[in-house]
């Protein structure tokens, strides 16, 4: 069943891809392919190739698309794109082939489905796609004839060759194979290399100089250099403002001192049989050292995450789910929205690129660490990098769904005259008498707008980093807990959209924070501009209080902060009211989501994964059968008992479990 649901989900998304790209009109797909578009639709190359400035390949791929001239453009743009994915489907069995961690045939079956969905989820793989590019043939290649550069180097060093003329940076490939004592194929991927270079100079001399010498292996074509999506070292120099012939000679210095560095620790994880992450870690020093490394060429990155890093279990999660990350989203999703973080959004495949070839240090296969890494159990502290990446990608997909979430102005305000109509019949319709209140108190309502901006996101950071510091057991359920009202929050927010008190017209409610305003136009100002103004229903600055307040009260017995915690849901209900953001009813809702939230939080840890840990941890240890030993000798008075040792009947231990509830519990 998990096989056929993986396998199902795989061609889910390469459908995906596969529409996303052939539904878009002529123009807008295949980019870089319909360069050779011709009035009649059909390809052919008329003038020169970089004339345009578009075509950015390699006078040999020109050479090679030639043939493609006889093919109808709509025939072709199906053919591309099914073949391009039918290449990502194959590399990802030859990606899978290569891990050394991957044994036996079920593992291998269930592990190809997860690799191409990855790939096909991944940027490089969707800009290839979008621009026709023919980025994923090289990789392929590569992985093709890497492993078999013993047996076979004349395939292998012809794979390798090929795949250099195809995109230049990866003739690095043939030092590595030198390296590793497998010169014959070193020498054939150079010998093809040239051979393959020099054809295309033949039939296309004028490109082939204005490619090779005018653009120096085709550095200045396609976009700018310095623009965000060329993820090289020349394009981070650039960006970071330097220019002139001290930037050049930075840059080949720092790509030398890249290449030596990235290179040796791709011959050292080869030797140890490593080859994918061999592959992966010299693929991104191509992507480094590369005059300009553009979105669809960045896809070694990805295969860099193979790589095994940290002692605990809990610690090898951090670097894939980083890559993965880095890959598939935008930088921006990555860091806060803070100016000096900026650059690390814009840099991350980079960033990431350099991690992997110079500084992270891979588990080597002989390590005891490989197969049986330190366990980190459901007492252990969670690893601080990935709670803050998660935390941080989990908050920019909870901003992104909240602001897709429907928003009609009709339905939303229906459903506002709905809140109102059932308040009004139980008697607690009071926002509109308290929201005049705080409107006309002068200093109340400032500090009631400071209260309803800052506090909501301000309140459980910290709470969260105290329980972290303190308390890992109680973080990891509080966490747990965070996140699942978050999630209910996100499903009434598409489910019920709801016009707060200040957007509904008519009825004389003030918006605190912003005055009279334009209700055609809900989203304006500083704080509504950030998010879709008709998710309202639930209140999660009520519900992520209401979480405050039970967190607190569980983990301390401290009679002034429970006090603090009780009294801070309540406050927020009634800024929530005073400013208008929100009805009593949608309280309620913020309370209702928590319930549910702590619900399904006692769930998952009494019969989910972290549940089955505690209870393996509660187990005694088996008691050895008892042995007959001598009876002692009697010995001097006033001596000791003999055979007795510290850690006898009268020692107790003592052990800190998780309870279903997600508490603490003390085992003896």
């Amino acid at each position: 069943m998990t096989l056929v649901a993986l396998w199902l989900l795989a061609g889910a998304l390469v459908a995906r891809q596969a529409a996303a790209v052939l539904s878009r009109p002529p123009g807008r797909r295949l980019v870089d392919l319909e360069t050779w578009l011709g009035e009649h639709g059909v390809l052919h190359v008329s003038g020169p190739l970089y004339e345009g400035g578009t075509f950015t390949g390699t006078p040999f791929s020109g050479l090679v698309l030639k043939p493609l001239a006889n093919a109808a453009e709509q025939v072709l743009g199906v053919v591309w794109t099914f073949g391009t994915l039918l290449l990502v489907v194959a590399l990802g069995v030859v990606a899978v082939r290569a891990l050394p961690g991957v044994a036996g045939r079920r593992a291998r079956t269930i592990a190809v489905p997860v690799a191409v969905s990855l790939l096909v989820l991944s940027i490089p793989v969707r800009n290839t796609l979008h621009l026709g590019q023919t980025s994923i043939l090289p990789v392929l290649l590569v992985l093709c004839g890497l492993p078999y550069a013993a047996r076979s180097p004349r395939g292998a060093g012809a794979a390798v060759g090929v795949a250099a003329a195809l995109q230049p940076t990866v003739l690095l490939f043939a030092p590595l194979l030198w390296a590793l004592g497998r010169r014959r194929a070193a020498a054939v991927s150079g010998g093809v290399f040239a051979g393959c270079t020099a054809t295309a100079w033949a039939a296309m001399p004028s490109d082939s100089w204005t490619y090779w010498v005018h653009h120096v292996a085709g550095a200045g074509l396609g976009a700018p250099a310095d623009a965000r999506a060329n993820q090289s070292l020349h394009g981070l120099l650039l960006r970071l403002g330097a220019t002139g012939p001290w930037e050049i000679a930075l840059c080949v210095a720092l790509a030398a001192v890249v290449a030596a560095v990235g290179l040796r620790r791709a011959v050292r994880y080869a030797r140890d049989g490593q080859l994918l992450l061999a592959a992966a870690l010299a693929g991104c020093v191509a992507v480094a050292v590369s005059p300009a490394a553009w979105q669809h060429q960045q896809l070694w990155i990805l295969l860099a995450a193979v790589g095994r890093v940290g002692r605990r279990s809990g610690d090898r999660l951090v670097w894939p789910v980083f890559v993965v990350l880095v890959m598939t989203l935008d930088g921006t999703a990555l860091v806060p929205h803070i100016a000096f973080l900026a650059p690390l959004g814009e840099n991350a495949p980079l960033i990431a690129a350099l991690l992997a070839a110079c500084v992270l240090p891979f588990v080597p296969r002989a390590s005891p660490l490989w197969d049986a890494p330190e366990r980190s159990g459901p007492l252990a502290r969670p690893n601080l990098l990935l709670e803050l990446l998660l935390i941080r990608v989990g908050y920019w997909l909870y901003s992104l769904i909240r602001s897709l979430a429907p928003d009609g102005r009709e339905r939303a305000e229906e459903h506002g005259r709905q809140i109102l109509a059932i308040e009004s019949a139980l008697g607690v319709d009071v926002e509109h008498r308290l929201n005049h209140a705080v409107a006309g108190a002068g200093l109340l309502e400032d500090v009631m707008n400071a209260y309803y901006a800052g506090l909501h996101f301000l309140v459980p950071i910290v709470l969260l980093a105290v329980l972290y510091a303190r308390r890992p057991v109680s973080y990891r359920w509080a966490r747990t807990a965070l996140s699942f009202t978050t999630l209910l929050g996100l499903v009434g927010f598409w489910l019920y959209p709801l016009a707060p008190p200040r957007l509904m017209p008519g009825l004389g409610y003030i918006d605190t924070a912003h005055g009279p305003q334009d209700f055609d136009d809900p989203d304006f100002g500083v704080l509504t501009g950030i998010s879709n103004q008709y998710a309202a229903m639930p209140s999660l600055h009520v519900g992520w209080s209401l979480w405050c307040a039970v967190v607190v009260v569980r983990v301390t017995s401290n009679v002034w902060l429970r006090t603090l915690g009780v009294l801070y849901p309540v406050l927020t209900t009634v800024v929530v009211m005073g400013t208008a953001n929100h009805y009593l009813l949608d309280a309620v809702g913020g309370a209702a989501v928590v319930v549910a939230g702590f619900g399904i939080t006692r769930v998952w840890t009494r019969y989910g994964s972290v549940g089955r840990m505690a209870a393996s941890a509660e187990e005694p240890a088996p008691v050895p059968p008892p042995t007959p030993t001598p009876t002692p000798t009697p010995g001097p008075v006033g001596a000791g008992a003999p055979g007795r040792a510290p850690g006898g009947a009268g020692e107790r231990t003592v052990e800190e479990t998780i309870d279903g509830a997600g508490g603490v519990r003390r085992v003896r």
